[in-house]
């Protein structure tokens, strides 16, 4: 080979792993980064998404920092077509213990007010996808809210929820009041936010706000499991079944009645839904496309 060749080859594979050198950093420079959480997907199709809280030396303590990055990563999640459910948990000593009164203390009302202190938690529930609490240890004040503001709420046997704010001279500010009467009733809830007093896993899937108990260890990947189950059906009609379930806790029955009745003549303007019906009567499994 010439030395004209031997240069001429030496630049193209210089080039080359330039090009690849620039196109993993830009690469790795657009991947989000935490401080609070880690963020991951999971399950045999890697298809859920899996966000665990994780400031483990404040039990979690909900700040503004965590919830804001709870935020960014269910953007990332939503915007991801492969992912089709969400686990939402912390650790299992504590799924979070509470906001962080430390942060919180000395607000004042017009720095509340002005400010919109907590407006942006409601993110979770505001998220389209299904969202499943994978709890375990303490879920009390501001962490039994995030865990009520999902979809389904999956316990560890020694999980412990509550809304202890009463004690220390407020009230819950997330939904504390309102979710928990939806779910358990207005005397079990007045018994709770008057007195502070915990409740465990098992009183709570008696009462009907957690779906399932789990031994500790078995919680998120059963939480895993059942978003996978999830992602099997149409991302579409999830969503619209979804956002029906939802419409009941916000209007009166007639009001639901008539809403869902629409979101069930909607599923008749998509693909998903025609291939479902065509697959059930050829007794073979759908093949869902989203659309």
């Amino acid at each position: 080979m010439s030395l004209s060749s031997m240069f001429r080859l030496s630049t193209a594979l210089n080039k080359q792993v330039f090009q690849r050198a620039v196109k993993a950093s830009r690469s790795f420079s657009a991947a989000p980064t935490y401080e609070f959480i880690k963020v991951e997907k999971t399950g045999s199709k890697n298809n859920v998404g899996l966000i665990t809280l994780n400031r483990k030396k404040a039990l979690n303590a909900l700040c503004a920092g965590l919830m804001k990055d709870v935020s960014n990563a269910l953007d990332v999640l939503e915007s991801d077509k492969d992912v089709g459910a969400i686990v939402l948990t912390g650790s299992e000593r504590a799924f979070a213990a509470g906001a962080d009164i430390k942060e919180m203390q000395n607000n004042t009302f017009a720095e509340c007010i002005t400010g919109s202190f907590l407006g942006g938690w409601d993110r979770i529930a505001k998220t389209k996808k299904p969202m499943i609490a994978a709890v375990n240890g303490y879920a009390l004040g501001g962490g039994c809210e995030i865990a009520m503001m999902c979809d389904i709420i999956y316990a560890g046997e020694g999980a412990k929820f509550g809304q202890p704010e009463i004690l220390i001279g407020t009230i819950p500010g997330a939904g504390g009041t309102q979710r928990l009467t939806k779910a358990i009733g207005k005397s079990r809830t007045m018994e709770i936010v008057l007195t502070g007093d915990q409740f465990t896993a098992q009183e709570a899937e008696k009462w009907g706000l957690v779906s399932r108990v789990f031994p500790a260890d078995k919680v998120v990947e059963e939480a895993v499991k059942l978003g996978e189950k999830i992602c099997a059906n149409s991302k579409l009609i999830v969503a619209l079944c979804k956002e029906s379930v939802n419409t009941s806790f916000e209007t009166t029955l007639d009001q639901g009645l008539k809403a869902e009745k629409r979101f069930f003549y909607s599923t008749f303007a998509t693909k998903d839904r025609a291939e479902g019906m065509k697959a059930f009567g050829e007794k073979r499994k759908p093949d869902f496309t989203d659309s």
